[in-house]
């Protein structure tokens, strides 16, 4: 078991989705107390229906558009009243993925990438950083993409860039909370096993697409009291 996970109040953004859901169930065996905010009313039957006997742990909030700020500190306090403290864990998975030609990319398409991605990991971040600077101890593990740092990827201007500023973010971040005991990292992940993405490119090589379960065992890493010198990264996750 990882140090300093049993207990730990983690709050998951995209907590069910395909990547979220093995990021949740691996939490949830470490024995933290996992939050997850949801916005369509069936999300969070399937991720209950997925994790099985473990899915009556998670605590969800319902009805929330991580993009508006007002919202985000309303599941922040909603957390921090059932609990009586923290989140003193984020994780950042909400996002959205989008691609195309630039002449094809409409500014509502570049608007909606750096909201879905960039935005909601910055309100997250900046609702929880004040009480985590508080209690000397937090963890935050953002989710950018490895076409952030990869040139040879094309028709993925809108997305690339804004998962770079959710890098960019991070590494900002870390240096903030450095002297606060609060570790801010993220994970560039290349394409990720999901049936999602069989569906839609039918016709790849899987072979080198990492499977999400084995992304969750690097979330769990990083929010875990043994990577507590580990801060300001971000870390590339690829097979090929």
């Amino acid at each position: 078991m990882l140090h300093g996970l049993p207990e730990r109040v983690v709050l998951v953004t995209g907590g069910a989705g395909q990547l979220g859901r093995h990021v949740v169930n691996r939490l949830l065996r470490e024995q933290a107390r996992v939050h997850v905010p949801v916005f369509l009313e069936d999300e969070a039957a399937a991720l209950t229906e997925f994790l099985g006997e473990l899915g009556a742990s998670v605590h969800f909030h319902p009805d929330a558009d991580l993009t508006d700020p007002d919202t985000v500190d309303a599941v922040v306090a909603g957390v921090r009243a059932g609990e009586g403290r923290g989140p003193d864990t984020l994780v950042n998975l909400a996002g959205g993925f989008w691609m195309g030609p630039i002449e094809a990319t409409d500014p509502d398409i570049w608007d909606r990438m750096w909201r879905m991605n960039a935005t909601t990991a910055f309100l997250c971040s900046r609702a929880v950083f004040p009480s985590m600077k508080a209690e000397g101890w937090g963890r935050i593990v953002n989710v950018s993409a490895f076409p952030a740092i990869d040139r040879g990827k094309s028709l993925l201007s809108a997305y690339a860039a804004a998962k770079s500023g959710v890098l960019s973010l991070t590494q900002t971040l870390s240096r903030e909370g450095v002297s606060h005991g609060v570790t801010v990292n993220a994970i560039l992940p290349s394409i990720i096993d999901t049936p999602a993405n069989r569906d839609a490119m039918p016709d790849s090589d899987t072979s080198t697409w990492i499977p999400p379960s084995r992304i969750a065992d690097v979330v769990a890493f990083l929010v875990s009291e043994q990577a507590g010198i580990i801060t300001g990264a971000g870390i590339p996750l690829t097979l090929g």
